[in-house]
């Protein structure tokens, strides 16, 4: 009896501390804190990132303009530069929507005017001043959807003022331009109503903040001419 006693008393302590270890592993906070952390890791690994920002932006774009119209056969294609500000005002996954306030410059090299007065106005040539610049404010909504996270496909429709002014003095334009004219056709003075149309392109880089893309947009001015604007762009949202 004496021999078993120990081996007894061996068996009993052994039991005991297998039940304490079992019972404070159940209760123990470190293992409760880490099931919470692997369960939201897991979740964040199920949520889709969009991987883009939304919201005010600045936009520069630069590009080329080229006339369809009237001024096709006078004017040569030329250099488009805008910077605009604008919001998106609807963001969801796959769809967002935004407005956009612009000022566009356009720099056209063209047929000189006593070249034109030879071809006729009207007829052959717009009769123009030649060389000019064109100055544009515009306003224009956006709507695009998403193929994937960095790319948007949208369409953009908008409208604004568009005005020419003389880069020659107005008195050699009055006693010289004119008569070879025949008259003013109007294109350099006062504003003339713009509207315009187009698709647009947009990848959001790695960068948070950061994308650029492409505008394409079909232009008409009110007693100006037709054209195409093709210009690139870089945005910054905030």
């Amino acid at each position: 009896m004496k021999a078993l006693l120990p081996i007894i008393t061996a068996s009993l302590v052994c039991s005991g501390s297998a039940l304490a270890q079992d019972y404070d592993d159940y209760d123990d906070p470190i293992d409760e804190e880490s099931a919470e952390a692997r369960a939201a890791k897991k979740k964040k690994k199920s949520e889709v990132v969009r991987e883009v920002v939304k919201g005010f932006y600045a936009k520069a774009n630069v590009g080329t303009a080229i006339y369809l119209g009237n001024f096709s056969g006078a004017s040569k294609a030329g250099t488009s530069t805008t910077i605009g500000v604008g919001g998106d005002f609807v963001d969801q996954e796959r769809f967002s929507m935004a407005w956009e306030f612009s000022f566009t410059q356009g720099v056209h090299n063209g047929m000189s005017y006593e070249q034109q007065a030879d071809l006729g106005c009207g007829i052959g040539a717009p009769c123009h001043q030649g060389d000019m610049r064109t100055y544009s404010i515009t306003g224009s909504v956006e709507a695009s959807t998403y193929p994937s996270r960095r790319i948007g496909l949208g369409a953009r429709l908008g409208a604004g003022i568009l005005t020419s002014p003389l880069l020659i003095e107005q008195t050699a334009y009055d006693t010289e331009v004119i008569p070879e004219f025949g008259g003013d056709p109007g294109y350099h003075s006062g504003v003339k109503p713009l509207v315009f149309v187009g698709p647009t392109f947009e990848y959001y880089s790695k960068l948070s903040h950061f994308s650029v893309g492409i505008d394409a947009d079909v232009f008409y001015g009110v007693g100006w001419d037709l054209g195409i604007n093709a210009t690139g762009y870089f945005k910054y949202t905030f």
